[in-house]
């Protein structure tokens, strides 16, 4: 590894601390200063689109899949039981 380089990169052009500096992992690094990191296209509409079809997200009309439903309140205690 280029320690020197490493550290002008880090400490330097993060300005980070030395100690924040050493208590990164090598990944963490790579990461804050964009090495290997792949560039993303957007999302299209096209792409959108097969994703929805791909994974729908159960708007049928019976609320399978939401919060709030019938089941919102199970594993609640009732009024009546003392919440156990």
């Amino acid at each position: 590894m280029d320690w020197p380089g490493l550290m002008r990169a880090g400490i330097g052009g993060l300005r980070l601390l030395p100690r924040d500096f050493w208590g990164l992992t090598p990944a963490e690094l790579r990461v804050m200063l964009g090495v290997g990191a792949a560039a993303v296209p957007p999302l299209s509409r096209a792409r959108l689109a097969e994703l929805a079809a791909a994974f729908p997200d159960g708007e049928s009309g019976d609320g399978a899949g939401r919060s709030g439903g019938a089941g919102g309140a199970a594993g609640r205690g009732s009024a009546g039981d003392g919440g156990l």
